[in-house]
């Protein structure tokens, strides 16, 4: 038995007898997960143990699901009440969405015998078609208290989609009930559901749905089950570590709330090499200062889980709340990123650190369920290896994208993107294409989708996950003025406080300084471009040729300034790949119909990525080329490229 799992035995086995009787304290145990985002494989990660830094495993949805059954044969054990609940964002992340649209989130997942899951904003990432066949076809409920569906055709009937759910228990027995009189003397447990009020904000589908602000969505259905006579409430929410404080702070009435959607791996993981989070199972008083409620949560993509127990009082007041995340491990161990036999540990020094691991609090060594396994390698994983393709390097530790800087930390990411565009225009095979030398690349940070998380780099991952847009590649004559002009633009448009920052520039080939002199304004006080292995001032009137995506070349995202100069004329070539061969599209200008969508107006033949043979993803190449032949072993950059001073 899992040394996690032994470590429960005791208190559990005391409580589990007095847990039946609705005059005495409840006990309940609650095994929970979040943010899994289609992570069924395990993830690579970075852990530093007995002071040494080593890579192995995490996760995956076999290992959470043998953990799972760990602690439910525990609770069986000790005729203990148990609930397995989700907190939102199972689908997105990996190939295995992008190639089965949900369909295997709702196999693998109900596989996992959980008994609810939040609605996550990631859930609407299709369409509500879709998503109500994954809500009908899921074997647990999935909860949305403040969620009004009556006006969409598609979830207006959704049968499995619900305010909340009751579960009687008897010992360890349980079973869904509708109300009270169904359950008679047994104890009762209320899990309803919360979403982000902010649905329609954040989500790109929520067709007809309307959402009720969440402290009063969830007042509501406290109100409700109170009234109905249920006594303990648990709420299963998708809003984030913050939002969910505000809630367990100004709603009466709720005693656990399990969390999503901030990823927040709560605990003190330093042990391990990591961070040290905000503490899991914190416990805030209500609104009416007699109440209390506690916040848990477990991180992400399906590599911990939180367990947390309960005891209630017989009117439903929390008396405890205790517990903790454990990662949950495989059990071999490397030297170096790229895992090869040479560097795995063996002997005694695989020894020493699995009984370093069995001395800490949050991390175990746990074997994957096999019928899991197997059932997710014979039925998806072959489709997924063919879409992934090859490794084209390895990510020692994770490199971060943000669209904005914050206090001097921008994306880690997206100065890689650039170098990799600049790195490739210049390659001898697309310089005899295009005939040019470039000087600087730029990135819009809203075309980057994605970090980079540590372990191996393949190809799917450059090419579904980190610029899965399939954009050709431009390279255009700028002004150093209208670079200049390009990026005041760009940067004083991503300042305010609530602005959309996918149109935030990063570069490579140049530097910048921009300080901010008033409210969301301010000015370029150095722009260097390098040249001859230099940097230079950036002049004003001379040429330089820019490449970016055919996207932002066109001046969408805000980008008008390259709009502007083409109207009339330009020089600037497109570039894809027709029939596996790179091909140059010149372009003779822009313009606008009258809707406002930009019109791209060919010399000769129209570049068409839909056409057969035609292939415009040269972005995602640029960057496929870049690290497999100049950064096998991708780490960030030292330096980005700008510098952006705020008030």
């Amino acid at each position: 038995m899992n040394k996690s799992i032994v470590a429960g035995v005791l208190a559990l086995a005391l409580a589990g007898c007095a847990s039946q009787q609705p005059d005495q304290p409840f006990t309940l145990t609650v095994a929970h997960i979040n943010d899994t985002h289609s992570h069924f494989d395990p993830s690579d990660a970075r852990l530093e143990l007995d002071n040494r830094a080593l890579f192995t495993r995490l996760g995956g949805h076999p290992r959470l699901l043998s953990f799972a059954n760990g602690l439910k044969e525990q609770a069986a054990a000790a005729d203990q009440p148990i609930l397995f609940l989700h907190g939102g964002d199972a689908w997105q992340g990996t190939g295995y969405f992008k190639l089965n649209q949900g369909a295997m989130n709702a196999d693998v997942l109900s596989r996992m015998q959980l008994d609810a899951m939040a609605l996550g904003n990631h859930e609407f990432d299709l369409d509500n078609e879709r998503l109500a066949a994954f809500i009908g076809s899921v074997e647990f409920p999935v909860l949305a208290a403040n969620l009004d569906a009556s006006r969409d055709p598609h979830l207006a009937e959704a049968g499995n989609l619900k305010p909340y759910v009751l579960y009687a228990f008897d010992g360890n027995k349980k079973r869904r009930v509708e109300t009270l009189k169904d359950a008679g003397r047994r104890p009762v447990v209320a899990v309803m559901g919360v979403v982000l009020e902010d649905m329609a904000d954040i989500a790109p589908n929520v067709g007809e749905l309307r959402f009720e602000q969440e402290v009063q969505g969830a007042q509501r259905t406290v109100r409700h089950l109170r009234e109905m006579g249920v006594k303990n409430i648990i709420a299963i929410t998708h809003l984030g570590l913050e939002r969910d404080q505000r809630l367990a702070k100004e709603v009466n009435g709720i005693d656990l709330i399990v969390g999503g959607h901030s990823h927040s791996l709560l605990g003190d993981f330093r042990n391990l090499g990591w961070e040290q989070n905000e503490p899991y199972a914190q416990v805030f008083t209500n609104q009416d200062g007699r109440g209390k409620t506690c916040v848990v949560q477990a991180g992400q993509y399906a590599q911990a889980m939180g367990r947390v127990d309960l005891t209630l009082t017989p009117d439903g007041r929390l008396l405890r709340c205790e517990g903790g995340n454990t990662l949950l491990s495989d059990n071999a161990f490397f030297r170096d990123i790229r895992r090869a036999e040479q560097h795995r540990l063996s002997g005694q020094d695989a020894e020493r650190v699995a009984a370093y691991i069995e001395a800490q609090p949050n991390i175990a060594l746990v074997e994957e369920d096999p019928a899991l396994r197997a059932h997710i390698d014979e039925n998806y994983k072959p489709a997924l290896d063919r879409a992934y393709g090859r490794v084209i390097g390895h990510v020692p530790a994770a490199l971060r994208h943000v669209r904005l800087p914050v206090n001097g930390e921008g994306s880690e990411v997206a100065p890689l993107v650039a170098a990799s565009q600049l790195y490739w225009a210049n390659t001898p095979a697309v310089q005899a294409v295009t005939g040019r030398r470039a000087d600087i690349a730029l990135v819009g940070a809203g075309g980057v989708r994605t970090s980079l998380e540590p372990g191996e780099l393949k190809e799917g991952h450059v090419t579904l996950e980190l610029l899965p847009f399939a954009n050709a590649m431009s390279i255009v004559s700028l002004t150093g003025r209208q670079v200049a002009g390009l990026l005041l633009e760009t940067i004083n448009a991503s300042l305010p406080e609530g602005a959309h920052t996918g149109k935030f520039p990063y570069v490579a080939g140049l530097r910048y300084q921009f300080d901010e002199t008033g409210r969301d304004r301010g000015f370029l006080s150095r722009i260097e471009v390098r040249r001859d292995g230099q940097w230079q001032r950036l002049d004003p009137e001379a040429s330089y040729q820019v490449v970016m995506t055919s996207y932002n070349a066109s001046g969408n995202d805000g980008w008008n300034t390259l709009f502007a100069t083409q109207q009339v004329l330009t020089d600037r070539l497109d570039l894809a790949f027709v029939n596996g061969k790179l091909a140059a599209f010149p372009v003779a200008r822009l313009s606008k119909t009258d809707g406002g969508r930009v019109q791209v107006h060919y010399i000769n033949q129209p570049l068409d990525c839909k056409a057969q043979g035609v292939r415009c993803n040269t972005d995602a190449q640029a960057f496929v080329d870049y690290v497999r032949s100049q950064r096998p072993v991708l780490t960030a950059l030292p330096e980005s490229g700008i510098t952006l001073n705020r008030l």
